[in-house]
């Protein structure tokens, strides 16, 4: 790694960090703030301007410290592409404008890489035998298709402090390991300097022991943005001929958002008919209810995603055939929608995993022991459609009140703005 990427990294991380706290005089009197109330747990109004800080520190970084390789046609399809989802982003998170209208911004920023940078999917190596499969004219479809989705997979994971900024943080580290392993040093260059700017949001979203909750959130501008990085450095990183990365290993990368998203969608299908309709049936949902906190979710998810993608690659260099990493990722989603799909056993289940990894047997705080007042919610566990009128941006599902108290508390401490309801996942 270069002295200048190392700075670049380092200036990510302050750029972003001051620009998080100028802003937020700003995002007061824009209105780019998550109010609590409804659905929403945390206790203050909170800026959601920590994407537009990660963006701007980012770009200005990679600019100065990137070096001329970062330059060229698939960069600039990155920064128009990211422009906009920045713009109508931060007008989702004033103003809470039409799912469709997200949608087609997504689209249009995977045809801008496509078109402008000139990054698409156009094979997906040898998953199905020995010859790789190229896709033809299902090369720009399938490019979009998964553009829109990491951005929605993301988007959905942002439901606890830390949680979506730690995974992007992973992918980031894995991908731009994955770069430097290829001999592919100006797209490593980016992903690090991202990572520092990241991690500089992280300082503010994180929670630790002098600060309780997040004091800024990603916003749906940033969940964006962050989404379309990870699809643009994916496909530059396994489509490259001359920095060859087999293709089999990228879902690997960003597994846990990615499986999460797609059991779920098809779980609120088959018992609503509705894929978009809020619940709390996510991943780490689910193991708040177990009893895991915050933190421990949020960092636990983290190193099980970096243990995912490092075991993967690792797997590949031992020259495993690639039709068994869809093998493998197959039975993972498999295994995970049949965890899910009976609420009792995967309460059990993480019940279980948090007695053996986490069992606490020192008495619960006060601010632990009970659930913030008039705390009235149906059951976690049990999909509950909202009408879109009750949609609000950032906002979350209720929580149950028919659990422990403890539990209800950790469901109730939760501070992420998750905006499930209001985006479509695909």
């Amino acid at each position: 790694m270069k002295l200048i990427t190392v700075l670049g990294f380092a200036a990510a991380f302050l750029l972003t960090a001051a620009l998080i706290v100028l802003l937020r005089p700003l995002g007061a009197r824009l209105g780019l703030l998550d109010h609590p109330g409804g659905r929403k747990d945390h206790a203050v109004p909170t800026p959601v301007t920590g994407g537009l800080a990660i963006a701007l520190g980012a770009a200005a970084s990679i600019g100065v410290f990137g070096g001329p390789g970062t330059a060229g046609a698939p960069g600039l399809a990155l920064a128009l592409a990211a422009l906009l989802l920045t713009v109508v982003g931060l007008i989702d998170d004033r103003f809470d404008v039409r799912w469709y209208w997200r949608l087609g911004a997504q689209a249009v920023a995977g045809l801008i890489l496509v078109y402008v940078g000139d990054v698409r999917v156009e094979q997906i190596g040898p998953v199905f035998g020995l010859s790789p499969v190229s896709l033809g004219v299902l090369s720009v479809p399938f490019t979009v298709l998964a553009t829109v989705g990491l951005i929605n997979a993301l988007n959905m994971i942002d439901g606890l402090d830390g949680l979506a900024g730690l995974q992007v943080l992973a992918a980031l580290a894995m991908l731009a390991a994955a770069s430097l392993y290829a001999g592919n040093t100006p797209l490593s260059s980016v992903l690090i300097i991202s990572g520092g700017a990241v991690t500089g949001f992280l300082a503010f979203n994180l929670r630790t022991p002098w600060r309780k909750r997040a004091g800024v959130f990603l916003g749906n501008a940033g969940s964006a943005v962050l989404g379309l990085v990870i699809a643009w450095a994916a496909f530059r990183l396994t489509q490259n001929p001359s920095h060859p990365v087999s293709p089999v290993l990228a879902p690997f990368l960003i597994a846990l958002p990615v499986i999460d998203c797609l059991v779920l969608m098809v779980h609120r299908s088959r018992v609503h008919g509705r894929p978009f309709s809020a619940d709390r049936n996510h991943l780490h949902h689910r193991l708040l209810c177990a009893g895991f906190r915050p933190g421990e979710i949020a960092a636990g998810l983290a190193a099980l995603s970096l243990m995912i993608g490092f075991g993967a690659g690792l797997v590949r260099l031992a020259h495993a055939p690639q039709p068994l990493f869809l093998i493998l990722y197959l039975a993972a989603v498999a295994f995970y929608a049949w965890v899910t799909a009976d609420d009792a056993r995967a309460e059990r289940l993480f019940k279980r995993l948090h007695a053996w990894l986490l069992a606490d047997n020192t008495p619960a705080s006060p601010q632990e022991s009970e659930p913030a007042s008039g705390d009235q919610r149906p059951a976690v566990n049990k999909i509950t459609p909202l009408k879109p009128a009750e949609l609000a941006p950032a906002s979350r599902a209720p929580v149950t009140a028919s659990l422990p108290v403890a539990s209800r508390a950790r469901l109730a401490d939760t501070d992420a703005g998750e905006d499930e309801a209001r985006t479509v996942s695909l």
